[in-house]
């Protein structure tokens, strides 16, 4: 990064931390609230450490640093949120992630070098799906803060692409509708397009890391023994069509 590129993506980081605690603070018992989440649910039991997880891996990022690619995930989950990590695709998704980009050597990107990964909010659930569950045990304050915190994490996601100008991945759309969980996100972004804050030809849209969705979708739109330079075309396509159809520009 240059000098000023640098600065203006620590300001962004510090921007990032002071909307974790925004949330927190306008939520003291949403740790509580989402305990009572994982406690009456199947599946893993855990204790919640993190209700607003910050993503601590930007704390690594230093002047040196070649960031390639901005990546909007969806909210931290089970490992996202454990106290020995608070860093974002951390679990599975986040294997299948960094093992695309390992294969696509074509890309030329280190997931865990050159890539930043941001979320449509920072708060924890331990599914996706969740994110509802918690506004109804919470009630109208709860879906306001979060649907805020979608909001604001729209505005972070500008800012850091106006400090580095490189794409934007956004992962994970099927909520990205209306009445939708990510609504709020949702129409904050195509206002940042609208304006101009946003590039929409930088702004690409692709299904899900989680259960290997993203990777088999490419397949199925590649062809056989496809070039490096086709591979990139079929991304670059794919992303674009689904701009195109989840945000309509």
């Amino acid at each position: 990064m240059k000098h000023g590129e640098y600065i203006s993506f620590c300001e962004c980081r510090n921007r990032f931390r002071e909307i974790a605690q925004s949330v927190r603070d306008a939520l003291p018992c949403l740790q509580n609230l989402q305990q009572r989440l994982v406690d009456s649910r199947d599946g893993p039991r855990y204790h919640v450490d993190t209700p607003v997880v910050y993503n601590e891996s930007l704390d690594d990022v230093n002047e040196a640093a070649d960031i390639r690619l901005i990546l909007v995930g969806d909210n931290p989950g089970r490992r996202e949120q454990a106290a020995e990590n608070r860093r974002y695709l951390v679990g599975q998704s986040g294997k299948i992630a960094e093992a695309f980009f390992r294969n696509e050597k074509s890309l030329s990107i280190d997931f865990r070098k050159n890539v930043i990964i941001l979320n449509k909010t920072p708060v924890h659930t331990p599914r996706t799906v969740g994110l509802k569950e918690l506004c109804k045990l919470g009630g109208e304050k709860t879906k306001r803060v979060i649907d805020g915190s979608q909001k604001m994490m729209a505005g972070l996601l500008a800012d850091f692409y106006a400090a580095l100008r490189v794409p934007v991945w956004i992962c994970g759309y099927s909520e990205m509708k209306k009445r939708g969980i990510f609504e709020p996100y949702t129409d904050a972004l195509q206002d940042l397009i609208r304006d101009g804050t946003l590039d929409r030809n930088d702004v690409f849209l692709y299904r899900h890391f989680s259960m290997n969705q993203f990777t088999i979708d490419l397949r199925k739109k590649s062809p056989p023994n496809a070039s490096a330079q086709c591979v990139a075309e079929t991304l670059r396509q794919t992303g674009t069509d689904y701009r195109k159809k989840i945000l309509g520009m």
